[in-house]
């Protein structure tokens, strides 16, 4: 979950099933970059997949999955925020001998 490639290809699933040539046009991964990443994620059961024919469908699991994502990008929004009042306070304050 930590990779950017892995949360890109949940956010593009967050809207439904997908065909892995999709996901590959839209994350701009080669072939087998995108599979490695589809098999770790299907192996952690973050997605499911399914085939028909040729053709590769990727889906996200468990809804859950989507809103620990979405959570876990409020508490890191929220960080920043604070982080970056806390160095403008810094900023303002001058620095006397």
């Amino acid at each position: 979950m930590a990779n950017p490639k892995r949360l890109e290809i949940i956010n593009l699933l967050r809207e439904g099933e997908r065909s892995a040539a999709e996901l590959r046009l839209k994350t701009g991964l080669l072939k087998a970059n995108l599979s490695q990443h589809l098999s770790i994620m299907r192996l952690k059961g973050i997605i499911k997949t399914r085939k028909v024919g040729l053709t590769v469908y990727c889906r996200i699991a468990n809804p859950k999955i989507v809103k620990a994502c979405d959570l876990m990008r409020e508490v890191l929004d929220e960080s920043l925020q604070e982080q970056s009042q806390l160095l403008r306070g810094r900023r303002s304050r001058k620095w006397k001998p």
